[in-house]
């Protein structure tokens, strides 16, 4: 079973069966329907057409349930007049698909399990595992976002910018369960990318494709953290980096700086430093100045601050870090950071066991829990 190609023939399948009258939330059902009937009778002789095939199960899957239930009988004129089952058409509704899954009225969490089962093609239990959360939980957040999209029109524009931030959502969960939901990014990404001619798509390709380049090299044989300035260079995959350099100077070469450009331009430089001490950092905190313009997001001038601190010393970036709230996630860790490149060993050992405390996940937490024993040793504690 080829579970790649069913995958990605989720969203022109879904796009077909809206497109013929049918309700977003009962066609992304019949649709998830003709995906198990698949998964259950191809291995035994796949069909000439697979996409004709899944949209043939689908819609018949849509009719039986529409003419089942009760509250739906007043559209059996509409449903029953819609054309025959037939070869899948050439139309692609995709791009659609990703606008309606990102639309505005769905929080964020929505929008990304919405554009994982409606474009992705996963199952829910497939996104439930990623997430870590129960199927009955994540089931009843898809209806949800479902029922919410069903009476947004098919053919209105989309915000491109609220697809990528709902793609980047994706990308940055990583990997959990049995989907990695990196991958399962960077393989939507390169397909809003095939269909939308626009900067910043290839740039939050390139920023993708960048930071996953570094993946092997990011955490140790027992699963601990590497900060960036002791990972393996040697194990960065030199493909993907040469591949979102490329994306990404073709991107710039159009000369409409996007927040992703931007953040990929700064990841480029990380890559291409043959070591962490031959890294650009006034660059990188020019770039961060940009980036500051077009965002004015706290999280982005706290990584300035420690950009900063490597391009002009500890103590200008502590300065830099001063004027931000202190409540900023990873702050008590940047100010730890510097105040131990800035020689104060026990300001900073004290930092790192305080940042502990607030780390996000066990990863982090262990991992600052381990920078403030350092220190500690050191001192002779």
């Amino acid at each position: 079973m080829d579970e790649a190609l069913l995958r990605s023939l989720t969203p022109g399948v879904l796009g077909i069966l809206v497109r013929r009258g049918a309700d977003f939330a009962a066609a992304e059902d019949a649709v998830q329907d003709a995906l198990a009937e698949a998964v259950r009778v191809w291995p035994a002789g796949p069909p000439r057409d697979p996409k004709g095939w899944l949209v043939t199960v689908a819609w018949r899957r849509f009719l039986d349930q529409a003419r089942a239930d009760a509250a739906r009988r007043r559209r059996e004129g509409l449903v029953d007049e819609q054309p025959a089952p037939g070869p899948a058409p050439a139309v692609d509704d995709t791009l659609q698909l990703y606008f309606l899954c990102a639309h505005p009225s769905l929080t964020p969490s929505s929008a990304v399990a919405l554009t994982l089962r409606a474009v992705g093609g996963l199952t829910t239990r497939q996104i439930a595992q990623a997430y870590l959360v129960p199927e009955a939980t994540m089931a009843q957040r898809i209806s949800r976002a479902k029922r919410t999209v069903s009476g947004v029109r098919f053919d209105r524009p989309g915000d491109v910018a609220t697809v990528l931030r709902v793609l980047y959502l994706v990308f940055n969960e990583g990997y959990s369960g049995d989907v990695d939901l990196a991958a399962e990014a960077i393989r939507l990404t390169r397909q809003l990318a095939a269909r939308v001619d626009h900067p910043e798509v290839a740039g939050l390709l390139a920023l993708m494709l960048l930071h996953h380049a570094r993946r092997a090299a990011r955490t140790a044989p027992d699963g601990s953290l590497v900060p960036l300035a002791e990972q393996d260079r040697g194990r960065w995959d030199t493909g993907l980096i040469a591949e979102g350099v490329a994306i990404l100077q073709a991107a710039l070469a159009r000369d409409r700086l996007g927040e992703f450009q931007d953040q990929a331009a700064i990841a480029a430089l990380h890559a291409d430093a043959p070591s962490a001490e031959e890294t650009d950092w006034t660059q990188i905190v020019e770039w961060y100045d940009e980036l500051t313009r077009l965002t004015d997001n706290p999280v982005v001038r706290l990584n300035r601050a420690v950009a900063v601190g490597e391009a002009d010393g500890p103590r200008a970036g502590l300065a830099a870090l001063a004027a931000l709230d202190a409540a900023l996630p990873r702050h008590t860790a940047a100010a730890a950071y510097l105040h131990e490149r800035d020689g104060d060993l026990a300001t900073a050992a004290r930092l790192y066991a305080e940042a502990a405390h607030k780390a996000p996940d066990l990863a982090e937490r262990d991992h600052l829990t381990r920078q403030a024993a350092r220190l500690n040793t050191r001192q002779g504690r």
